[in-house]
C-alpha cells in the first residue's frame, strides 16, 4: 500500500480510499473500511454450559443467539472490554478471563480486529445495565451448539469462531 486518504470519519467507522500495488504491479484505488477493534467473550460454567444471548439485528432484522461483546474503548485493556462488556450487557461478572483467539472478520478491505476471550465461571451480580442488548440471557449445553449453528439460530462471525474455538479449547485444555 503507498498511502490511504480519508474520505468519511466517525466514531464508528472510517472510510479511507487506499493506493494499492497488488503482487505482480498492477496498481489501483481500493476503499477500506476501519472500525474500532472488539472484544467478545465465552463464558462456560462447571457444566460446560456458555453463556449466550438472544439478540434482534435490525440490518438484517434478524434473530440470533450471540455471545457478549463489545468496542475496546480507547486506551483500555482488551482484556477488560472483555469482562466489562458480559457484566454489562449480562448481569454476570466472568472469572478467570483469558485470550482465546484474534481474527479479522472480513479481511477483504476492512480492518475490524476481534479479539475473542474464554472466561471459565461467573457471579451474577445484578441486572444487565443500560441499552436493552438481549431480549433472552441463557446458559446453553456446548452439546447444544452444532444443532443451533445447523438451524441457523448462531450465524453471527464472532459467535460462530468464538464458539468453535472453545469447543477445541474444552478438548484439550479448557477443563484445567
Amino acid at each position: 500500500m503507498h498511502g490511504e486518504r480519508l474520505v468519511y470519519d466517525n466514531r464508528w467507522i472510517r472510510l479511507g480510499l487506499a493506493d494499492v500495488e497488488i503482487p505482480g504491479g498492477e496498481r489501483f484505488e481500493h476503499h477500506v473500511v476501519h472500525l474500532d477493534r472488539a472484544a467478545i467473550t465465552v463464558v462456560l460454567d462447571e457444566q460446560d454450559r456458555v453463556l449466550l444471548m438472544w439478540r434482534h439485528r435490525f440490518v438484517f432484522d434478524r434473530w440470533g443467539w450471540e455471545l457478549p461483546g463489545g468496542l475496546v474503548e480507547n486506551g483500555e485493556d482488551p482484556i477488560v472490554t472483555a469482562a466489562r462488556e458480559v457484566e454489562e450487557e449480562t448481569g454476570y461478572r466472568p472469572k478467570n478471563v483469558r485470550h482465546l483467539v484474534s481474527y479479522q472478520p472480513m479481511a477483504g478491505m476492512v480492518d475490524a480486529e476481534h479479539l475473542l476471550f474464554v472466561a471459565r465461571g461467573a457471579e451474577l451480580v445484578g441486572k444487565p445495565e443500560g441499552e436493552v442488548e438481549a431480549d433472552r440471557i441463557e446458559w446453553v449445553p456446548m452439546a447444544e451448539i452444532p444443532g443451533m449453528i445447523a438451524r441457523g439460530d448462531i450465524w453471527t462471525s464472532g459467535t460462530l469462531i468464538g464458539l468453535l474455538q472453545a469447543q477445541v479449547w474444552l478438548s484439550g485444555r479448557g477443563r484445567g
